[in-house]
This record gives structure tokens, C-alpha cells and sequence, in this order.
């Protein structure tokens, strides 16, 4: 078997949807959920802090963070399986109220996540939303360019095509004024 080779963030993030979904389906209060998750053998693994945050903060904002997503969803938030909506509103609320994590790992998380516990393509759908949703919520983030570095072997071709272009200043050969 394999060693566990996520980050603790990712965990809670994990941990947090399994709470989300136990929430929706069972209703019970928000202490009840996270008490059963924390009873699981693996949540040492994860970051507590994070979970804590995520779990209680979209619990808390579920209202909240269904306005926010229905304006960037195809159906109403009740149709939705409950995976996605976990999924959703976990990041939904990350972009809302973890500025510190860029939108675009945001996502991702989520993406990660949907392709993890939900359907076929439901990481395709979470995608289209999250993105939405940071274009809204993210506006000056996402409309920052992101300077984007070539990959190595392209910088070192693009260094050696400028090296073979420049002309030597000690050059005599090099000047434009060849007499004839």
C-alpha cells in the first residue's frame, strides 16, 4: 500500500466535504458532524485549523455561498448531488474568505476533490462554476496577468538565438559601412 502522500491542507479539505455531506443528507448540527470526522483514524493527517474553518464557515455561510453560486449555475442549488455542492461551497467560500490562497489553486483543490469523490464529469462542472464565481468574487486577481516563465530549455534556446544574433563590438566585419 501506498503512503498517504497528501498535503494536511488537502486532507482537511477531504475531511471537510465528508462533514459537508454527512450535513446535508442527515441534518445533524454542525458539532455532531464535526465530532464524528474528528473520531476518523486519518484526521491527525490533516490541518485542523483549515478544517475547523471550512467545515464551520460553510456550514455557517451555506445561505450565503448558495446566492453566490447561483448565479453561476445551470439549476438550482437543491439539484445539485450533494458532492458537488460540498465541493462547490467549499470553494466558494475559500474565494470568499481565504484571500491568501491564490483563486486559481482554489479551484484546482476543488477540481482535485470533484474528480476524487463525484461523479464522471462533475469536475468539468465544478470547474465552469469556480471560475465564474472567482471572476466575480477574485475581479482584480483573476484580471492580473500571470507572468508566465518558459519552460527551460526554451530560455536557454531563446538565450543561445540571442547570443548567435548580437555582433560583436570589436568586429570590423561587422560594420555598415563596407566600402567597395
Amino acid at each position: 500500500m501506498k503512503p498517504d502522500t497528501k498535503s494536511p491542507r488537502r486532507r482537511s479539505r477531504e475531511l471537510a466535504l465528508q462533514g459537508l455531506y454527512e450535513w446535508r443528507l442527515s441534518g445533524a448540527e454542525a458539532g455532531v458532524v464535526d465530532a464524528h470526522i474528528r473520531e476518523q483514524d486519518d484526521f491527525a493527517g490533516c490541518d485542523s485549523e483549515h478544517f475547523d474553518a471550512l467545515l464551520h464557515g460553510c456550514i455557517r455561510d451555506a445561505a450565503a455561498l448558495d446566492v453566490v453560486l447561483s448565479r453561476h449555475l445551470d439549476r438550482k442549488t437543491a439539484l445539485l448531488s450533494p458532492v458537488e455542492h460540498g465541493v462547490l461551497m467549499i470553494g466558494a467560500w475559500e474565494l470568499t474568505n481565504c484571500v491568501d490562497i491564490p483563486y486559481r489553486v482554489v479551484i484546482n483543490e476543488a477540481v482535485e476533490l470533484a474528480k476524487s469523490f463525484g461523479g464522471t464529469d462533475g469536475h468539468k462542472y465544478v470547474n465552469g462554476v469556480l471560475d465564474k464565481a472567482a471572476a466575480e468574487l477574485r475581479s482584480v486577481e483573476v484580471a492580473t496577468p500571470r507572468t508566465v516563465r518558459p519552460p527551460r530549455a526554451q530560455r536557454r534556446a531563446g538565450l543561445q538565438r540571442k547570443q548567435d544574433t548580437e555582433t560583436p563590438v570589436n568586429d570590423p566585419s561587422a560594420t555598415q559601412d563596407d566600402p567597395q
